[in-house]
């Protein structure tokens, strides 16, 4: 097992454009869970919308900036640990953002933002030999696509999102305020505070959302600025694969890749190209290793030298966890295409608009409360058996996931609601 794990470490040493807002350019191809051991990690902690960017364009507390954990092997203007918009009229934030033309404080429910715990944050960065990890967390179901998935992507989806035993449960592990919505060419802020109410502090003690959190700090957020792995990242990248691995969603992903004949039947190869294709760094935006897969994504990125920009950002826990700590400013969900249909408190698929550090992002979309291993799942299906438009059903939601390349990596994926 040991060399086993050393062999993936190996793998992640070796080493555009976005969503609908910029499609990728063409480039040549080159019930909870059981509780984790290794617990928590140090963690601080939005379709037509984006198909229409695409045509005209009792709580924790922390104090830490998320890119303030970085070593000081990185020093020049655009440290993740110092980056900051510049404009005139802003105002210093919490950590090191500036956030620029702030207009409102967030409300704060009773029970506020629960934060997530710090102490075990070491246990992340040592390497993934001496990591522990849960048992396999699929509770015995069976995970073998039947002949009808294996012919129809929908029916494939809809098998992962019923497998997605640890998705969170609107009203019970969280909340969420849509507040007042707004078509994608009004100005203005239409949210009288946060997006999110509350989320369980349980949470963040599951195992695969903490490993998922412990990533986000590693990436500077800057499009085309040179990304700098350190080996205490690489180790996270493949614990965080190794974990979820376990689960069901990535092990129904593994069987109908080899049923499809797309890879070989070999699990642990099969977690290295998952380690590659969700964390090989490429260029993106003239710049070269400056962006991977994860974290344009997930984490999400600024690009624009001018007038600047969010480029991807479609994860939900990211949201959260940016939004609590004041550099995410809501401004209230996108109308859907169709007529009475709003959002409301249980809607776990939700196109809406909002600020980063004073940066605009007009249109986005992201599930909502969905596990980090059905997303990785989710879009490795996509980009593995699909094509740019992917129409499927995922519980009670028509959505079309859109799934980028960039030569042979994902150049951006993401969720647009269909009704």
């Amino acid at each position: 097992m040991e060399g086993l794990i050393k062999g993936l470490i190996d793998v992640a040493l070796g080493g555009g454009r976005d969503d609908g807002e910029d499609a990728p350019r063409t480039q040549s191809p080159p019930r909870d869970e059981q509780s984790s051991r290794s617990t928590w990690a140090e963690v601080v902690s939005s379709g037509h919308h984006e198909e229409a960017e695409e045509e005209q364009h009792s709580s924790y507390r922390y104090d830490q900036s998320p890119w303030s954990s970085r070593k000081d092997e990185i020093s020049h203007p655009h440290d993740r640990s110092s980056w900051s918009s510049t404009k005139e009229g802003e105002e210093k934030s919490d950590g090191d953002w500036e956030v620029v033309g702030k207009k409102k404080q967030h409300h704060r429910p009773p029970r506020g933002h629960q934060m997530a715990p710090t102490d075990t944050w070491h246990r992340y960065k040592v390497p993934a030999s001496e990591q522990e990890y849960i048992d396999d967390a699929d509770y015995g179901l069976d995970v073998k696509p039947t002949r009808e998935e294996l012919d129809d992507l929908s029916k494939a989806c809809s098998r992962l999102w019923e497998l997605d035993l640890n998705r969170l449960v609107p009203g019970k592990d969280y909340e969420i305020d849509c507040g007042e919505g707004k078509k994608v060419y009004q100005e203005g802020d239409r949210a009288s505070g946060s997006l999110f109410s509350w989320v369980s502090n349980d949470t963040w003690r599951r195992p695969t959302y903490s490993r998922f959190c412990s990533l986000l700090d590693n990436y500077n957020p800057h499009e085309g600025c040179k990304e700098v792995i350190t080996s205490q990242e690489m180790h996270e990248q493949v614990a965080f694969i190794e974990e979820i691995s376990r689960t069901a969603p990535i092990k129904y992903l593994y069987k109908y890749l080899v049923y499809k004949d797309v890879i070989s039947d070999d699990y642990e190869e099969f977690k290295r190209m998952m380690i590659g294709l969700w964390f090989d760094l490429y260029g993106r935006g003239g710049g070269s290793s400056c962006s991977s897969a994860f974290e344009h994504v997930f984490v999400g990125e600024i690009k624009g030298r001018g007038e600047q920009e969010v480029s991807g950002f479609h994860n939900w826990i990211q949201f959260y966890l940016e939004e609590a700590k004041g550099r995410v400013d809501y401004q209230g969900y996108i109308f859907p295409r169709r007529r009475g249909h709003s959002p409301d408190s249980e809607t776990q698929l939700l196109t809406i608009q909002f600020e980063w550090n004073g940066v605009l992002k007009s249109l986005s979309s992201s599930l909502l409360g969905v596990s980090p291993e059905f997303e990785i799942a989710l879009y490795t299906f996509c980009f593995f058996v699909g094509g740019e438009d992917n129409h499927v059903y995922l519980g009670p939601y028509s959505v079309n996931i859109k799934c980028y390349r960039l030569g042979n990596k994902i150049g951006s994926a993401f969720p647009i609601a269909e009704c």
